[in-house]
């Protein structure tokens, strides 16, 4: 059975898809609970693409997934002749963390939304976007944030004490810079976490990418991490060479 798809602009038929086609970014949060059969064409480069992938089916009830391998490619000849014991064992198999915890460039890129959403999830008294401008260093809510992140950081890093006195003073850092920020408020603004479209309420936190990184860029994503790099290329190099 084929799903027809209404013409754009008008609102689509209550007849259900039967078959849809899905890249990789299918294994990216989706949380359907009706999926119930899956068909993996080819195996994924990676283990954790693998798992995540087939994982959005059978969610709310049993489902199954069906894997049809390219006899063509000799690593999916390999899995498909040890296809019981990889799928026995694939989760020792489960690819390195490309980002150290607690390293100093992923605590740059990352501590800032930490903070922000510990001090805004704890309690109701900073949790509107306006009540960035009310934010108080020693309100207890703060100050138990302050307290609990750094020993969080010291049981699961191996940094000990001194990585303990590291998280304490860039946490420190940034509700110093925070509190300043509302201060300086000028004309009737006030600090929101992001920009408010009343004309006065003015972002605290940036998105990655609209400007240079300051200490409240906070990432959306953890494939947000750096910028991408524009090449240019130039194939009228000298003797045929090609140059970038």
């Amino acid at each position: 059975m084929k799903t027809k798809f209404p013409p754009l602009g008008q609102k689509p038929a209550k007849t259900p898809i039967d078959v849809l086609l899905a890249t990789n970014m299918l294994s990216v949060g989706v949380d359907v609970g009706r999926l119930g059969v899956m068909i993996v064409a080819g195996q994924p480069k990676s283990t954790s693409e693998y798992i995540q992938a087939t994982s959005r089916v059978g969610r709310a009830t049993p489902g199954i997934v069906m894997t049809v391998s390219n006899w063509a490619s000799p690593r999916d000849l390999s899995h498909f002749e040890s296809f019981c014991h990889y799928h026995a064992t694939f989760y020792r198999q489960l690819e390195a963390l490309s980002v150290t915890p607690y390293s100093i460039g992923s605590m740059d890129r990352a501590l800032t939304g930490v903070l922000v959403s510990a001090i805004r999830q704890g309690g109701f008294d900073y949790n509107p976007n306006t009540s960035a401008q009310q934010m108080q260093p020693t309100n207890a809510l703060v100050q138990s944030v302050l307290s609990e992140l750094p020993v969080r950081a010291a049981e699961a890093g191996t940094g000990g004490a001194k990585l303990q006195d590291f998280v304490r003073s860039a946490l420190q850092q940034r509700i110093d810079d925070w509190r300043d920020r509302a201060l300086r408020m000028r004309g009737g603004a006030r600090l929101g976490y992001k920009d408010g479209r009343d004309g006065v309420t003015v972002g605290l936190l940036k998105m990655p990418g609209t400007s240079s990184w300051t200490g409240f860029t906070v990432l959306n994503s953890l494939r947000d991490v750096e910028p991408e790099a524009p090449l240019s290329f130039d194939d009228s190099g000298m003797d045929g060479e090609s140059t970038l």
